[in-house]
């Protein structure tokens, strides 16, 4: 018995000893497993965080554009504003005398009798 018992005994030990083997090795493959979709997804995440980045760039320079491009557009309506005014300031003093006023009327008949000789050519 003392032999059986040693055989028990010697078994026992060799198996604890897989049997906990296989534990730590499934743990650490559940944990390697888990460093690995770790690393995959930060990855995905990189190429996440690069995309809106170019992205917020793109945005960035169109909004530069769009600004510079209103600036400009503010400043050639400040001139013609500005053009405007003269011309309309130059009316006034045509319309102020009786005979520019004949003049008026002559230079807005030739404008009248041009456009419908222009769309009536058409």
């Amino acid at each position: 018995m003392n032999s059986r018992s040693n055989y028990r005994s010697t078994r026992t030990s060799l198996f604890d000893g897989i049997e906990e083997g296989r534990i730590r090795a499934s743990s650490y493959s559940s944990h390697e497993i888990d460093e690995n979709e770790n690393d995959q997804a930060i990855d995905g995440l990189q190429d996440r965080v690069s995309i809106l980045k170019r992205l917020s760039g793109d945005i960035h320079e169109e909004v530069e554009t769009h600004n510079h491009m209103l600036d400009r557009m503010g400043n050639d309506m400040d001139s013609s504003r500005g053009f405007l005014s003269g011309t309309v300031d130059k009316f006034k003093m045509v319309f102020e005398t009786k005979s520019s006023r004949r003049m008026g009327t002559l230079v807005g008949s030739f404008v009248v009798v041009f456009l419908l000789i222009y769309y009536l050519t058409r």
